[in-house]
């Protein structure tokens, strides 16, 4: 695809006074061929391979910015869903840590911000490997500094794995107790229909069906689009939607043709361009304040759901005309603690968990870094975290949660994490929700539209 000097300087201008960035490049990387029955080996081969790939993605990096003047936020790897990798190694917690922390040891080394895939596939049932991993993510997300976590517990094609959902309530509440402020939540996310191409954290993983190596871009700028619709304040909602698709189709060009550069430089695959819109605290680089710019008063108000629903669509039509290789996740992030506009309409009572969940059905993922009590049961984190996925489940969608229980917290108080992840108001949630339902454990068969053969 032909790509204009014209248009990347007029991205150029976006990054100077719109907060435009490409928020991560995201390295995908196959360790299957580093199994091994001996642990000592395993480790070593899978902390040469993360040292010397990681090393190379942050030199092209560093060029690519410097040539184009476009900021490259973060720097990431994703490697093969880890409970495969565990299966010839013994069935030990132990095993597992120490591979999380070498994993963690190489990423340091290759000065990798985050490395993903700590996670496993368990939407059907859970080997042993995969029993071993779960059981082992409190001690290997609160151990180490930057390994991300996922699993994925439901699928439209195989329904809702309730058994594993259940066990993951507690697994939250052991993981928040082993992490200051409960942090280590935010470290792993529970997906129904993980993509295999996700270059953000924290649900990044390098999938079964993908190639040695990938290259994966995930492109932000909420800031541009708030900026264009604050620019045109009297078009009607058609000639608003236009508008949005024609700016998703030029910060998606960048995004393309970063991503091409820099995967021809490093002779490996291009993978996608993930046109998520991923807000940040800063000033400027809200997705609720988007909302709000196209006239609602505040995000979690009525006409909330329509207008990101708008969005959504919007950012997904301009994407997929610059691109052919529009993945991941592509649409709008709601994240609560990352974005001032959502802390704040918690904070004003607009919006509500039940509002949040709503607004999830037209978003690109899900529930995302919001905080609840430290005391919040398991069985209520789990009956969240369910309501949720069986919304992917049905519309076959991805959806995802990332709910942090903060110990010692109350409803209403604020949690301070610190860099990007924010700060957010403890919500309110019910102290019991499904007891009965979430103990009958099983699964939830699969709906009658994944009969599509």
């Amino acid at each position: 695809m032909s790509i204009t000097v014209e248009e990347v300087f007029e991205t150029v201008k976006m990054t100077v006074h719109q907060h435009f960035d490409i928020r991560t490049v995201t390295l995908g990387i196959n360790l299957k061929d580093c199994m091994d029955r001996n642990l000592s080996q395993f480790c070593k081969r899978i902390h040469k391979r993360i040292v010397t790939k990681g090393k190379l993605l942050n030199k092209y990096a560093d060029e690519i910015q410097l040539k184009y003047g476009i900021p490259i936020t973060n720097r990431r790897i994703a490697v093969t869903p880890v409970s495969i990798l565990l299966e010839p190694l013994p069935r030990t917690v132990a095993a597992a840590v120490k591979v999380a922390k070498t994993l963690d040891n190489a990423a340091e080394e290759a000065g990798i911000d985050f490395l993903g895939g700590y996670g496993a596939l368990v939407q059907k049932g859970m080997t042993s490997s995969d029993k071993n991993l779960m059981d082992s993510i409190p001690e290997a997300l609160a151990q180490t500094n930057r390994i991300c976590g996922f699993l994925n517990l439901a699928s439209t094609l195989a329904g809702m794995n309730m058994t594993a959902i259940s066990d993951f309530g507690h697994t939250l509440k052991k993981l928040s107790a082993n992490t200051k402020n409960g942090i280590g939540c935010a470290k792993i996310a529970v997906f129904a229909n993980v993509p295999e191409d996700n270059p953000f954290m924290a649900g990044a993983n390098h999938g079964v069906g993908e190639p040695d190596f990938t290259l994966n871009i995930g492109i932000s700028g909420p800031g541009v689009v708030r900026n264009v619709i604050a620019s045109n304040p009297d078009c009607d909602l058609t000639a608003l939607s236009e508008v949005i698709k024609r700016t998703v189709f030029k910060i998606t060009r960048a995004g393309e043709l970063i991503g091409r550069e820099m995967a021809e430089q490093m002779k490996i695959d291009f993978g996608i361009v993930d046109i998520s819109l991923a807000s940040t605290t800063a000033s400027g680089d809200s997705v609720a304040e988007i909302i709000e710019a196209m006239g609602v008063s505040q995000m979690g108000r009525p006409g909330s759901t329509a207008a990101l629903a708008m969005l959504m669509d919007a950012v997904k039509k301009g994407g997929a005309m610059a691109s052919g290789n529009v993945g991941g996740l592509s649409g709008t992030f709601i994240p609560v603690s990352e974005d001032n506009g959502m802390i704040k309409a918690v904070k004003d009572g607009a919006l509500n968990l039940q509002k949040l969940e709503a607004l999830t059905a037209v978003c690109s993922v899900g529930l995302d870094m919001f905080a609840v009590a430290g005391n919040t049961p398991a069985e209520v984190l789990s009956a969240i975290i369910a309501d949720e996925l069986a919304i992917g489940v049905v519309n076959n969608k991805t959806t995802s949660v990332r709910v942090i229980p903060v110990p010692r917290k109350k409803p209403g108080q604020m949690v301070h994490f610190g860099g990007l992840l924010g700060s957010a108001p403890i919500m309110e949630v019910p102290k019991i929700a499904a007891p009965n339902f979430i103990a009958r454990k099983g699964r939830i068969p699969a709906p009658i539209k994944a009969l599509r053969n």
